[in-house]
């Protein structure tokens, strides 16, 4: 997207963007916490039950299921996402922060703007950065968004949201635009919506954020203080059983000045279609469960792996499974990945199988669940087939806090329980052990990034890692997430000079 059209989209926002400008940074809040070692524990997995009623069978699609992330108490990751139109009755505003989700402009409320944001403040500690011999990494974070949701009509809707990142501390390095940032136009869109021959449609064109698929996958990374987002074309046909969606995308590549710095990437290119399926209530006895096959395309003219970069088209053949069957939460991918790199063929599978089982009634009833991925590996470091995964714009804490591993040249298997304290504290714990699929290839970061040198030595154990979260809602729009995890470093990465690592974070977030 060139920056004219960025031009025109921030002009396309109008009141949206000049009312968020002036009024989101004095009212901010804060969005749902990063996902937690399980998809199924709380914030990133498509938790059905923690959503509004979604019936399978219903006159349209159901709403949680509709491939725009997760909502829980009225809030979701994606603010656009968020449906505040029951307070357009007055006397369901229970305070003054419920006057800014509702305020009509005209034609009796059919006009209407909603205001929302975020403040989240964050300190992160690491010892031995970069799992190297050296002195602790701290780093303290303050994100700021706001946007502004305008709706004219029943079928036009502009969104905008500018963010803000402030991020100092100790032995830094490089410091990133998704986490240091002056200004950025975080979001910018147009939405037309309709219905024909009772099938619901709908266009959006802009920048905006993208969670249509496994959150391993494609996710807006709620761990960086920016979002990740994207800029282009997403549409959708949503009946009662069926639904698709189709996209063409471009990554956002934020700068750190401001505004006009923030472009589309021009090496990158994501389009595909998401479909969904309704699998029929009664089939296992009261069920709400989803499939959604998925075909994508990820086109990369500068991918690196080893020590080579070059123009990539990777093709994303794969069935996501997920949802309730009674006490049991699934959350399960099949994904086969073809095309080429540099010329040589790429053939890679990536199999994610998360699943916990309820133990009692209620929604604070604990769970305990395991997830088994395989992310194959190879090739990276020689010639022929390449058979590295890729998780192209997933969750890149799922398997590391301190975002030390990824689905790629990767096998995991990971216990876990979750349960509450006190009955609003909950409580996350995780043992999880890994290994490279191939000893031959790397052992690769959350940003995809081999750790040097580790395509050279043997051994395939990469770490056992423990993982502890803690989240304490004071309020809907108030709570405290903690986090610690511990990596004791397999031969993998000790036989080229890495070591164990601890991580601690806390953060205080307050949204509205």
């Amino acid at each position: 997207m060139t920056s004219m059209t960025m031009r025109r989209l921030r002009h396309a926002a109008g009141l949206a963007t000049s009312a968020l400008s002036i009024f989101a940074f004095a009212n901010v809040a804060t969005a749902q916490a990063d996902a937690p070692p399980s998809r199924q524990a709380n914030v990133g997995a498509k938790d059905v039950s923690s959503t509004a009623e979604a019936s399978p069978i219903a006159e349209s699609y159901p709403n949680a299921a509709i491939g725009d992330g997760t909502t829980t108490g009225g809030y979701n990751q994606s603010r656009w996402a968020e449906d505040w139109s029951k307070l357009r009755d007055p006397t369901k505003r229970k305070d003054i922060v419920d006057q800014l989700k509702f305020i009509s402009l005209a034609g009796d409320g059919d006009v209407y703007l909603t205001l929302s944001g975020e403040a989240r403040l964050r300190v992160n500690e690491t010892t031995n950065p970069n799992l190297r011999d050296a002195e602790a990494q701290r780093q303290d974070i303050l994100r700021l968004f706001g946007g502004a949701d305008l709706h004219v009509g029943e079928h036009l809707r502009f969104y905008g949201e500018l963010a803000h990142g402030t991020l100092e501390g100790q032995n830094l390095g490089t410091a990133l635009p998704n986490l240091r940032n002056k200004l950025a136009v975080q979001q910018a869109f147009v939405d037309l919506t309709g219905t024909v021959a009772d099938v619901d449609v709908g266009v959006r064109y802009g920048r905006q954020t993208f969670a249509d698929g496994p959150n391993l996958m494609v996710v807006p990374r709620d761990n960086n203080t920016l979002f990740f987002g994207f800029n282009g074309f997403r549409a959708w046909a949503r009946a009662a059983g069926v639904r698709a969606d189709v996209f063409d995308f471009k990554p956002t590549a934020y700068g750190n000045g401001g505004t006009q710095d923030d472009n589309a990437e021009s090496d990158r290119r994501f389009t595909g279609i998401s479909t969904g399926i309704v699998v029929p209530e009664t089939l296992f006895g009261g069920s709400k469960l989803y499939v959604d096959p998925f075909l994508w395309r990820l086109r990369d003219r500068s991918a690196t792996w080893g020590t080579g970069t070059a123009r990539e088209v990777r093709n994303f053949y794969g069935l996501h499974v997920w949802g309730d069957a009674g006490p049991v939460n699934l959350d399960w991918t099949i994904n086969y990945q073809g095309g080429s790199y540099d010329n040589r063929s790429i053939k890679a599978w990536l199999i994610l199988l998360a699943q916990t089982y309820k133990l009692g009634e209620g929604k604070n009833a604990p769970r305990v669940g395991v997830h088994a991925d395989y992310a194959s590996g190879g090739g990276a470091y020689g010639t022929g087939t390449l058979r590295n995964s890729l998780a192209p714009f997933g969750n890149n804490i799922y398997y590391s806090y301190q975002l030390f591993a990824t689905p790629t040249n990767l096998v995991a298997l990971a216990p876990n329980v979750t349960f509450s304290v006190f009955d609003k504290l909950r409580l996350t714990a995780e043992y999880q052990r890994s290994w490279r699929d191939t000893t031959s290839d790397a052992v690769y970061r959350a940003n995809g990034t081999a750790f040097a040198g580790t395509q050279n030595v043997s051994g395939s154990k990469i770490a056992d890692t423990l993982r502890f979260q803690a989240v304490y809602p004071f309020t809907s729009r108030l709570s405290f997430t903690g986090r610690y995890e511990h990596l004791i470093a397999g031969p993998a990465l000790t036989n080229a000079g890495y070591k164990n690592s601890d991580f601690l974070a806390g953060w205080i977030s307050y949204r509205f």
